[in-house]
């Protein structure tokens, strides 16, 4: 080969080499943006769910001494849902709709010892397959003695049963170890760390508090916080004139305000000033509890924000439940009264959300399954109860439901609260108590006009003058029990009484 045609050869392949070299380093930098831009069109989300938050228990919601100003700012920067309630005031079964978006008569899990089916659709799983790195770290609350990792999580950190609020051992990826201090803060701090890991997807992260489930334990800085706020009675606390007779005679239970509960010994109410301080002590706990969760959603905020993930994030905070503090003379959940079933939720995610928006129509916790897929263009949830409400965030409410469906199964466990059946729209409530057939004065039904008793306060089943109302809502009560599989209605015992509702009628 002649020189010329040498140094025209190595030119050449030092060209080609070069262009190779270059073609490849641009791919792998293609590659890299189209992995970033493909994340940046994707949000992470975070989900933030407390255990037994009624719906009130935030200074956004007009609270009269509990300030939380990390949920307002969430709720200030985004949206504000007034109207959220829970299909089953119950933890394990709530938490199970919220993951399925089903109710529980379809995904099984009726009470608080049944875990989550292993074989069951859910939104954390249908992330994970659409390439999201997923994490549960918290409470599951689901299969009380198991803490392994479940299905559709990457990463994993939880326990069995309730977890204390001090010094709780955790499932951190197969390896069990004690982590001391207040769980709130622990919890939290292990989140902030996988928050920190290097994440090349986009991710979902769910952080499951203990707070403010029983027994009310506020950490040490917030101990004597509302000393000094009036705490007395609610209203309706011995309003029971018009109420079935097993709300009476719930007064001396565990879920009764006479009854103790987890620590307290509520020797109340009467009128003694001791009985008012002991009732308060009660209260006290619970709200100064919830203190300790809305720095734990500041901190989780400010990282975030500190990562540059935070207007790339669809963040959520809400409940599986709420609580009575004394409203119809109870204590605890699942009946279908206003204290119960009506959650937080709150939504920040500036793309679609403008800051300080409120939304009215009413949602229920099956729906938040269908809306993070839908929001995170993941793949949907087929046959569900939920319905998106993305639509809702950009003013769209045609089509939207103008009534829900509750329902509550009982717990021989816990023989308190009868099954329940009920329906509710933005004025009215009909509650459905199948076992009345049988004893119709002890579980008679209930009826409240939400607009001018919002505390409901007055049942107004045994009032003709509202008999043409009563037969429209249990035709509704009828029709969505229909339509959600429900019918037949299959119930368990109650108090030695067998009860079966007919699929042809609501009686």
């Amino acid at each position: 080969m002649s020189s010329i045609n040498r140094r025209s050869f190595l030119r050449n392949s030092v060209v080609a080499a070069t262009s190779l070299a270059l073609g490849q380093e641009y791919s792998q930098a293609n590659q890299a943006n189209n992995r970033r831009s493909r994340r940046s069109n994707r949000p992470n989300v975070v989900v933030i769910m407390t255990d037994d938050q009624r719906w009130d228990c935030m200074s956004c919601e007009g609270h009269p001494f509990l300030e939380t100003p990390n949920m307002d700012r969430i709720a200030n920067e985004g949206a504000r849902f007034a109207n959220m309630f829970v299909t089953t005031s119950l933890c394990s079964p709530s938490r199970a709709s919220f993951l399925s978006g089903l109710y529980a008569h379809t995904h099984k899990v009726t009470n608080n010892f049944t875990d989550y089916p292993a074989d069951l659709a859910s939104y954390p799983l249908n992330l994970q397959q659409s390439g999201y790195q997923t994490a549960y770290i918290g409470k599951w609350h689901m299969g009380e003695q198991s803490d392994e990792r479940r299905p559709g999580f990457d990463y994993w950190i939880t326990h069995k049963g309730q977890g204390n609020y001090y010094d709780t051992t955790f499932n951190v990826n197969g390896k069990r170890t004690v982590k001391k201090g207040y769980y709130t803060h622990r919890v939290t701090d292990m989140a902030i760390d996988w928050l920190k890991q290097d994440h090349n997807k986009p991710y979902l992260l769910i952080i499951g508090h203990k707070a403010p489930h029983t027994p009310f334990t506020p950490e040490k800085k917030y101990e004597n916080i509302y000393d000094n706020a009036k705490i007395d009675y609610p209203k309706t606390a011995f309003n029971l004139e018009s109420k079935p007779r097993w709300v009476k005679e719930r007064l001396n239970t565990w879920h009764g305000i006479y009854g103790p509960i987890f620590g307290f010994r509520k020797d109340f109410p009467d009128t003694s000033p001791e009985s008012v301080l002991k009732f308060a002590e009660f209260v006290r706990a619970y709200t100064a509890t919830i203190k300790s969760v809305d720095d734990s959603v500041g901190r989780v905020y400010e990282t975030l924000k500190e990562l540059g993930q935070l207007d790339n994030t669809l963040f959520v905070f809400t409940s599986d439940n709420g609580f009575f503090l004394g409203e119809h003379g109870m204590t605890d959940k699942r009946t279908m009264h206003e204290a119960s079933i009506r959650v937080p939720l709150l939504v920040r995610y500036p793309r679609l959300i403008k800051p300080g928006t409120i939304i009215s129509n009413m949602v229920m916790n099956v729906d938040l399954a269908p809306s993070i897929l839908d929001i995170c263009r993941a793949k949907s949830l087929k046959n569900i109860h939920g319905k998106s409400w993305k639509k809702l965030l950009a003013g769209r409410t045609s089509g939207w439901r103008k009534s829900l469906y509750y329902s509550y199964d009982y717990e021989k466990q816990f023989p308190y609260t009868p099954n329940v059946r009920g329906v509710r729209t933005d004025e009215w409530k009909y509650v459905h108590y199948p076992n009345g057939d049988s004893k119709p004065d002890q579980y008679k039904a209930e009826l409240y006009n939400l607009k001018s008793d919002p505390l409901e306060t007055n049942n107004l089943i045994d009032e003709p003058k509202y008999a043409d109302k009563v037969r429209e809502l249990k035709a509704e009560l009828h029709r969505l029990m229909a339509q959600t599989g429900a019918l037949p209605d299959k119930m368990p015992l109650y108090l030695g009484i067998k009860a079966e509702l007919p699929d042809e009628k609501i009686r």
